[in-house]
Parts: C-alpha cells; structure tokens; sequence
C-alpha cells in the first residue's frame, strides 16, 4: 500500500536540516521505500510504499518518528516533535444521548463524541495537504476525519446525529439478504457475517470500518455530528470489502489490524481540529468503550544474543539509543536491556527478542552490516540429476519449446469433474464452493475443462505438472507429480502425441519406453522396462491427452550422455512387407526386429496398408563392410522369429 505526504506537513513532527532527497534515501534504507519525491507548488510530495505489517508507517507521526530516528543513527542532526493529543475532561448537565451496543468478538474498542458544528470551506492548507495526498477535498467535517487518519493513522468516521434514529447504534453481524445504500448511492445486498451498526429500528447505517450510508451522511445542513472511531475485527473487513469491490482508504488501513490505542489519539486530534476549523463545541461526554485494553510487554534482551544474531558487535549503548528512538522504554541492568514494549505498539510484531533485535538491525543499517560467506570445512558436489526441481525445469521447457502453454488449475474439482467413484475421494472438510469439493486424482478433467472454455482457438496444446491425490488409509492423502498434457486441433494424432512423449523421454536419455495398445479404450499404456509409467488417450477426432508419472520418469532419466562413434563403413537398407494379424501390435514387430542381431542400427515403421506392415530397416557395422550374404542370413533370422512368435510372413 501507498501513501503520499507533503514534506512541509512531515516537518510538523519532524525537526531536521536534512533535504527531501537525504531524508527519502534513510527512510528507504531502514523501513519504508520512497518510490519517488515530487515538486508540488513550494513544496515537495513523497510517494511511499508501506508494508503491509507496518500499518503504523501509514501516517505523518508513525513516518516523522521514524525518519527522525534513521536520520539520527546516520549522524544527521534530527528530532522527532512529540505531541500529546489528550481527551478534554468534560462534565455535563445535560447532554445529548447516545446509546451504543455492540458484540465484543465483533469489536475492539469504541471512541466517540457528539459535538455542535459549522460546515463551510476547508482553510487552504487542509485541502493542499489532503490533495497532494489523494484526497479530495470536500467540506471542512470531512476534512477533518481524512486530515486525523492521514496524520494519526486511524481511519475515523462522521455521522449526522440527528438523522440516527433513536440516537441508538447496534453494531452487530449482518442477516444474509440485508440491503443498504451506501454514501456514493450504491445498493449493497449482504451476504451474511458482516460488521454493520444499525440504528435499533434494523436500519443499516454504516458499514463498519468500510463506508457511511446514505441514510446518516453529513449533509450541508448538518449542525450536529457524532464523531465515530471503531476498531474492530480485521478479516472480517478484509472478507466484506472483497466480496463487495469497496476498496476504500480506510477499509484497506483497517483490515491491517491497527492498534486500537490509536483510536484515543485520533478523537483528541480530531475534537482540536473540529474545535478550530468547524467552530466545534463538545456538547456529550466522551464515550470510550474498550472491553480489552492492550497491554504494554517487557522483553528481556541481552547484548550477546544481538551480536550473535547480527553477526557483529553493536554497543549496547547504541542499541539503547535506538529502542528508544522508536518509542520503547529501555532500561539496562547488568548487561541485560528490559524493553518495555508500550500498549500503544503491541501488535505490531513485537513479542520476542528477536523483533527487538530486527529493529535494532534495520536501524543501523543493513548496508554497514559487512558481507561474510558462511565458513565450511567440506562440500559435497551438487548433481543435477538428484535434484526434481532440474527436471521439472527441463521438462517444462522442452515442452514450451514445442508449442505447449503450461497452466495452472485448482487441485480442487466438482463432483462433475472427478474421475472415478467419488467413494475414492479426497473429500474437503470445508470447501470454498460447491465446486471445490474434492482432490482430484488427475490432472486430464482439468485440463478438458481449460479447452472447453478456450474454444475461439482452433489449435490449443496445454501442460500441466501438478499433484493428484489418492486416499491413504488413516493417514494424510498420498500426492503423486503427474504431467499431464492435451494436444485439441482438427485431426489430431495418436502418432504425435506419442512422438512427443518418445522425444521427451529421448531427451532425458531414455530410450527403452515402449507403447502397449490399452484393453478398455483407444489409447496406448507407456511403459519402460516393467514399470508402466503413464497413457495416452484419443478422446476424439480432434482430442488426444497423456498424463505421464513424474517420480517414475525422473527414475530413469540420468544428464550422462554416451558417446556413440560414427561408423566409417555405409549402412545396407532394406525395406520389409511383413504380413501379421491387426492384433499384433507394431512395436512388438519392431521389438523383434531389432534383437535379431547387433548390425540393426535402426527400425522404422515406413508404411502400414490392410494387413501389411512396411519396415525400414538398416544395417550396419563399426568394424567391416558388410556383404549380402551376412545382411541374408539376418533376414532370413528376423522371418524365422517373427513367423514362429506372430505367425508372419514376408509378402510377396
């Protein structure tokens, strides 16, 4: 996430001679990354990226402190300005009511204040500074809730006091069915489970943490406001704002977790500046309501173990400047530090000595910390051939250098796309969706259910190499690496798609794999030696798929190359008609072939017409040239074998 500021407005809290550019360079070497510095006007913008852990970094205080205490460490002369936003001490006679009921698992704590205002036009240097941040500028009431959550980092929220009815809010789960209307006039139908306030008639009015409503929106005839500040569950705001699309600045703070702590700052902030920019008058007590106040920690710290994890030797001194610079009380006892970690910063990761000493770390520089190898007294040689990664690797790119596009499908199919008895099924406790039920026990359905949904392209190749999932007894499911693939064009092969798999197989040296025609359906079994590694499947005219196991194929491929010397002596070639019965099947011919003697080099099928089967055949020898009578009496050996094991014979 992003945020932008104005560097006069960081300067509020930030005392230094530094220049825009130094201070954007310490910051992005400690916390945050400065992605750019912007002239605007007189003034300069600085455009941030905050990590999603350090909610805190996403307002002008979190930032000054901690540019203060980077550009200290760096030698540069700087301050951090503190100031206490305190609560007013008020005590009515009579005061306006406001009754506020909420679930504690829903909510963390509530702040709030009525107060008597005038709306009118921001003063200019609200509206430059909420502009340049990019928020636009509507009316001072509004100024100010957005003016607070960019300084204070707490998102804060306005309601027209007279337009709640019954001056009661009930924040509670939302029923599935619910309806409301959002400012921006858009209608919402809630599905269930969200954190809303109604107004104890069953009337939404706001969308907690997310968005106002249109039914208690600050109007220009507004005179009095409730000004609203609640901290409440973080996922499920997370859940809500996804599911509706409403991704709003304070919804995107707030589903980080903030401390709600914060929420005291910011209704002090912001009663000070209703008070001065919208002539604000309190007229209620101040309602804070906090069922479970954080609680500040004490983390023990010794200054062996933060050389130890550093890797060098920091002054223990140093390490103490540096704590509480970022706001930490540190005090040191015979070489131990006690750490006390404020309410105000629990939650933000730290819980062990180890946080500490990251925070030690980032400040003084990762860049001061000198690179060292990691010493060792023996190394043993890295194989590529024992590493699956390799080949995966090499698989995926032989694979995209013929054409295949390689995807990525949910391991989690529907009833519909499960092969087999759904009895067999990995079952999901608690699926996502009706569709994501069961593990799937191939990688084809998923696959079929890509093409089916690309059906514009005429030629579609796709890949995949992913897990199956197989029951195991008592235990966790067995998963199995399957490659998987799909050739969909008009007329599609059997032939090609069995010369991709002989090519890919060639290609990690393995050169035994044999194709056994299948009992139960148009398709062919892969196997080498005796382990049957995979099919292929014609699904149709223009449909034909393989899904082949990975562990088996990677268990006989090998990166050795053998070199083969060419022969100086020429091949003898002949091409053989053999005659055999459609059952018997092409490679078991060649197979026979081919172990007749060492002078087949090679074996081809060259034609296939009725019953007759065309070989092409070469002979050749490394040590002689061959005569026709040593390439006859071969023939005459291969038509022996094949007549005596298939009832062939040689036509003509």
């Amino acid at each position: 996430m992003n945020i932008k500021i104005l560097d006069s407005w960081l300067r509020e809290y930030l005392k230094t001679s530094a220049n825009p550019k130094k201070i954007a360079e310490k910051l992005s070497l400690t916390s945050v990354s400065v992605e750019r510095i912007e002239k605007y006007n007189n003034d300069f913008v600085y455009d941030i990226e905050v990590t999603t852990n350090r909610s805190e970094m996403m307002s002008i205080i979190g930032l000054a402190q901690e540019a203060a205490t980077a550009l200290k460490q760096s030698g540069i002369d700087a301050t951090f300005i503190k100031r206490e936003f305190n609560l007013p001490n008020i005590r009515l006679q009579k005061s306006p009511t406001l009754t506020i009921k909420f679930d504690e698992k829903l909510v963390n704590r509530i702040s709030a204040v009525i107060m008597e205002i005038k709306i009118k036009e921001s003063p200019k240097y609200v509206k430059e500074r909420l502009e340049a941040s990019g928020i636009r500028s509507l009316n001072n009431v509004i100024d100010i809730t957005n003016y607070v959550m960019r300084e204070i980092g707490h998102p804060t929220h306005v309601f027209d006091y007279d337009r709640l009815s019954n001056h009661t809010l009930i924040i509670r789960e939302s029923k599935k069915g619910e309806q409301m209307k959002t400012l921006d006039g858009k209608e919402y139908t809630l599905s269930g489970g969200d954190i809303i306030a109604d107004n104890g008639k069953g009337e939404i009015v706001d969308l907690i943490s997310i968005m106002g409503t249109a039914n208690s929106v600050v109007t220009n005839s507004t005179k009095r406001i409730l000004f609203f500040i609640d901290n409440v569950d973080p996922h499920r705001l997370r859940k809500t704002s996804m599911e509706h699309g409403i991704r709003t600045e304070a919804v995107i703070l707030n589903e980080k977790g903030i401390n709600p702590e914060r929420t005291s700052e910011a209704l002090a902030r912001g009663i000070e500046l209703f008070q001065t920019l919208a002539d604000g008058e309190i007229v209620s007590e101040i309602i804070d309501l906090y069922p479970n106040p954080s609680k500040e920690t004490v983390i023990m710290l010794s200054q062996e173990k933060i050389n130890k994890i550093i890797g060098i030797e920091i002054p223990i001194q140093k390490s103490m400047d540096i704590l509480t610079s970022l706001g930490f009380l540190v005090s040191e006892q015979q070489g131990i530090l006690h750490v006390t970690v404020p309410a105000r910063m629990t939650g933000n990761d730290m819980l062990i000595p180890e946080d500490l000493i990251e925070e030690i770390a980032r400040i003084y520089g990762y860049e001061n910390i000198p690179d060292t190898l990691p010493s060792f007294q023996t190394a043993t040689y890295f194989h590529l051939d024992k590493n699956d990664f390799y080949w995966e690797d090499h698989l995926k790119d032989a694979l995209k250098y013929w054409g295949f596009t390689e995807v990525y499908t949910y391991p989690m199919v529907s009833e519909v796309l499960y092969e087999g008895p759904i009895d067999n099924a990995v079952t999901i406790e608690n699926p996502l969706t009706d569709d994501m039920v069961y593990m799937r026990r191939t990688l084809i359905p998923s696959l079929l259910q890509v093409i089916k949904e690309n059906q514009d392209h005429e030629i579609i190749k796709l890949f995949e190499l992913a897990n199956i999932y197989e029951k195991n007894n008592e235990e966790l499911p067995k998963q199995s690496l399957k490659l998987a693939g799909v050739i969909h064009k008009p007329n599609a092969s059997f032939w090609g798609v069995k010369g991709i798999i002989e090519q890919l197989l060639a290609d990690l040296e393995i050169k035994n794999a044999t194709f056994k025609q299948l009992s139960d359906r148009y398709g062919a079994m892969v196997v080498i030696n005796k382990d049957e590694i995979g099919t292929v499947e014609i699904l149709d005219n223009s449909t034909v798929t393989f899904e082949l196991d990975f562990s088996l194929i990677i268990k006989y491929a090998t990166v050795k190359k053998v070199y083969k010397q060419i022969s100086k002596y020429p091949p003898i070639v002949e091409d053989l008609a053999v005659i055999a019965r459609a059952s018997v099947q092409t490679g078991e011919l060649m197979d026979a072939i081919r172990n007749q003697s060492e002078l087949i080099q090679e074996v081809s099928l060259l034609d296939k017409y009725q019953d007759t089967r065309t070989f092409h055949i070469i002979y050749q020898s490394y040590d002689k040239n061959l005569k026709d009578n040593e390439v006859g009496e071969i023939r005459e050996k291969i038509l022996k074998v094949l007549r005596a094991k298939f009832s062939a014979r040689l036509k003509g």
